[in-house]
């Protein structure tokens, strides 16, 4: 450890807590050879949130991206011997609870981790000092335990020291004032003892972390938040115990607490408090701080419930009239607007990196997966779910995270449903059709702050004309059909006979323009991008692993202008890919067109009629053939079309200026009026229609630890030209599969009587003897999106399977909610179940 600040480092990470601690030895690990390290406060606690957790580790988490953070984290902290596995146990006071710990069960199947349901008297012998007499059950983790992180970060650095030969600088009581940054890079950190020239520099301070990127005029959305906690001892059931902890962890899940055991004291924490949000300037300084600057006084008032609650749960240990309050504090931790970390580059300034809004729990498996990233382009755990971009140009202001924050909180223990919505600082977003789709009693979902219908009340009336084709197919348990209604398959019935119309989905839009535009793209897709003007190009992007980045569409506009659709939600990250990407001396600028420009979908077997009769140009099959886009007057309207579809039938996506909107929905709907044309919503175009077409979606089939291959996306062949992740794509190819993304479908959804079931995705699927599919790869197989086909008269779901496995016909099992369903394997591979000649689209 030095006193002094170099004038330069390769490598600066600002925060000395676990998660910087962590980035600093995996950097190392990976090659870095010049880094610096340094903290405002002292080591080996610097007052952050790292010093006052209370360190124990759930790994089970409904998210497959945190549920693996969290077992390498554990398997970290087991090879620095500063993790104590002592289990973990989830108790249950309501029956609805206990659906959710059977969910949870569910979840550990799917992603690989051990845990199963116990019974109270499980629980009574396992925890004795549990009032079983006031709990239904519980949920048992028997990988949990607990953890040293200051510890850990001691070792860490020192191992960071051996693998940067004295290349590692740890500059403790130093504080950062300012970052510099020239052209769009970071160059420099200026700190109170001199200022370091740097090439990148990685933000790891936990709740300083937005005070940090705004000096160099970027954003990280967090807000530091109350976490209340006591410690009561000592109590005398834990004296003939040696160790820090001997009981598994208990967390009372309905009054969103824990209790556990810390040497012979007990630990208190709670989350059901109202929300007690900070101001990032309102944390005291360290010499200002009676403990330190996370750790202000409790809030009395806001932990009466919590008390009554803990003496309820663990009577036998709070009533001991030996034990007294020896530590209370509110304990401050960051809260984001989705609860996820931010991790990734931050796209405003090249070279600078966000690390922040990590838990102890998945802390060193971040710092891991953010060097991996830093190093070579992507890590071992895919972080798309934890990218900090996917707030751009939407949720960065502090009053938007600060209202999601308050929300968000109440959820960290709750029963938080799979297609919840946020209710918070809404709508933001919204297209010009949105007041219209108002007037039609749309229910609005959101994604990336965009408002889009997810169906229409309106609608309302095609329930009765397609009664016969939807019998079956109704849900009837209440979980199933929270935020669904049955108007989405009757919609989606509707589009297969007539004509529907989608807008706006909400697309993320960017345009590149130059000389080397097209080489560019052509380096960055698995698609052939130098075609024909007017063609478009569907693509997978990938990273040099070969696994997926992104897919989406690319169409050229002209010979030096290229148009980029993709997903709303994958905008932000898309932008910051492509936008690091593009060499400094290369002729290519990049148009973020998102807010400029709307999108209205028109598709169906009558589509063609419909816009003929308002376009200027003739849409004829051979005027306007698919996989073709051109510009069309519709109306008044100068629109800019592409001849393609994410349901599988005819028709156009159809682009204006945001201030032509309100035109174009009005002239299409007047146009279809004789044709029945209706709004159908997101349920129909991002569920229905793409599962029954087979459709892949990124951030659910299409991830970094999947490849083309696997995923039936190698219709491109492999082109001449290079391009990120090539090499792999091609052995990729060549090499026999380890999975093959399937389309099964549920062949009982009633196999022990009683109510029918509706899986919703992340179902673990089974083999004949019950147990979780995995493949050579040691990827278990789950059920990556699911969905009713309403055309084909099954639910569906898709899943990647191992080869045997893969055969079409295949008869399998999943598991939801504690019971195994069948199911049959429909497809083993991309052809569409629905129109596998996809002769609707191209007629």
């Amino acid at each position: 450890m030095s006193d002094a600040v170099p004038s330069s480092a390769r490598t600066v990470v600002i925060g000395a807590g676990i998660v910087g601690n962590s980035l600093a030895y995996h950097l190392a690990k990976q090659g870095r050879e010049d880094i610096l390290l340094l903290d405002k406060g002292p080591l080996p606690d610097p007052g952050g949130s790292t010093g006052h957790a209370s360190n124990f580790l759930m790994p089970v988490e409904h998210s497959k991206e945190m549920t693996h953070l969290t077992r390498r984290s554990i398997e970290q902290y087991e090879d620095m011997d500063t993790f104590t596995n002592s289990g973990g146990i989830e108790v249950a006071r309501t029956e609805e609870r206990m659906e959710e710990l059977r969910r949870r069960v569910q979840s550990a199947k799917a992603w690989g981790e051990p845990g199963r349901m116990l019974s109270v008297a499980e629980i009574e012998e396992m925890v004795p000092y549990v009032n079983t007499d006031i709990i239904e059950g519980g949920f048992y983790s028997p990988g949990a335990g607990t953890c040293d992180p200051l510890r850990a970060g001691e070792v860490m650095r020192a191992r960071a020291e051996e693998y940067t030969d004295g290349g590692l600088t740890v500059s403790p009581n130093t504080t950062v004032l300012d970052l510099h940054v020239e052209d769009g890079a970071i160059t420099a950190v200026e700190t109170d003892r001199g200022t370091v020239e740097a090439d990148e520099v990685a933000i790891a301070c936990g709740l300083w972390s937005p005070k940090i990127a705004a000096m160099a005029g970027a954003e990280i959305p967090l807000t530091p938040a109350v976490h209340q906690m006591v410690s009561v001892g000592p109590i005398s059931f834990f004296e003939e115990y040696e160790g820090e902890i001997s009981f598994p962890v208990v967390r009372d899940m309905d009054t969103q607490m824990y209790e556990r055991q810390h040497g012979n004291d007990l630990e208190v924490g709670s989350y059901q408090h109202r929300p007690i949000l900070w101001d990032v300037d309102e944390i005291p300084s360290i010499d200002e701080a009676p403990l330190s600057p996370t750790q202000p006084p409790l809030t009395d008032d806001a932990f009466e419930q919590s008390m009554h609650d803990a003496l309820e749960i663990v009577p036998e240990l709070l009533d001991d009239p030996e034990a007294g309050v020896r530590h209370e504090i509110d304990g401050l931790l960051s809260v984001t607007p989705d609860g996820a970390p931010l991790l990734g580059p931050l796209q405003d300034v090249d070279g600078l990196w966000s690390c922040a809004a990590v838990w102890i729990k998945e802390a060193p498996a971040v710092g891991e997966a953010v060097a991996q990233w830093m190093t070579r382009g992507w890590s071992d755990i895919d972080l798309h779910g934890s990218d900090v971009n996917r707030f751009y140009e939407y949720g960065t202001s502090r009053q938007f995270v600060k209202n999601r924050a308050h929300e968000g909180f109440q959820k960290i223990y709750g029963i938080v449903h799979p297609h919840e919505q946020w209710q918070s600082s809404r709508p933001l977003r919204t297209s010009p059709f949105y007041d219209r789709q108002d007037e039609l009693d749309a229910r609005f979902f959101e994604a990336a702050g965009w408002e889009r219908p997810q169906w229409y009340e309106s609608n309302e009336d095609l329930l009765e004309r397609y009664a016969d084709d939807l019998e079956g197919l109704e849900r009837p348990n209440e979980w199933d059909s929270r935020w669904w209604s049955p108007i989405i398959l009757a919609e989606h019935l509707h589009m297969r006979d007539e004509v529907a119309m989608v807008g706006d989905m909400g697309f993320g839009i960017f345009d590149f323009v130059g000389e080397d535009a097209c080489e560019f793209l052509e380096g960055m897709a698995v698609g052939r991008i130098d075609v024909d003007v007017g063609k478009t190009v569907y693509t997978p992007i990938l990273a040099e692993n070969g696994g997926f980045v992104s897919d989406l569409t690319i169409a050229r506009i002209g010979p030096d202008h290229f148009r980029l659709i993709t997903g709303g939600a994958a905008a932000g990250s898309d932008r910051a890919w492509f936008g690091s990407h593009i060499p400094e001396d290369a002729d290519v600028t990049m148009i973020d067109n998102t807010e400029s420009l709307c999108t209205l979908g028109v598709w169906g077997p009558t589509a063609r009629k419909v816009v003929q009769s308002v376009a200027e140009e003739d849409v004829s099959h051979e005027a306007f053939p698919p996989y073709t886009a051109r510009e069309l007057t519709i109306g008044e309207i100068d629109a800019w079309a592409m001849r393609l579809s994410y349901v599988g039938e005819r028709g156009w996506e159809l682009y204006a200026p945001m201030g032509q909107g309100r035109r174009l929905w009005e002239l299409l709907e007047d146009a279809g009026a004789d044709h029945d044309i209706r709004p159908v919503g997101m349920g129909v175009y991002g569920t229905t229609g793409r599962m029954e077409k087979g459709y892949r979606l990124y951030g659910h089939e299409l991830e970094l630890e999947y490849d083309p291959s696997e995923a039936g996306l190698t219709f491109h062949g492999v082109k001449d030209a290079d391009f990120v992740g090539k090499e792999a794509y091609a052995e990729a190819v060549e090499t026999e599969n380890a999975a093959t993304l399937c389309t099964l479908s549920v062949a009982d959804h009633a196999p022990e009587d009683g109510e029918r079931r509706f899986m919703l995705g992340g179902e673990p699927v089974l083999d004949d003897d019950g147990e979780v599919i995995v493949d050579e790869e040691g990827r278990e197989s789950y059920v990556t999106s699911a969905g009713t086909g309403p055309t084909v008269g099954k639910h569906l779901l898709m899943a990647y399977l191992p080869p045997e496995y893969a055969v079409e016909g295949r008869e399998l099992a999943v598991e939801y909610m504690g019971q195994q369903y069948p199911v049959e394997v429909e497809v083993a591979g991309s052809e569409p179940l629905f129109d596998p000649a996809n002769d609707r689209i191209r007629s």
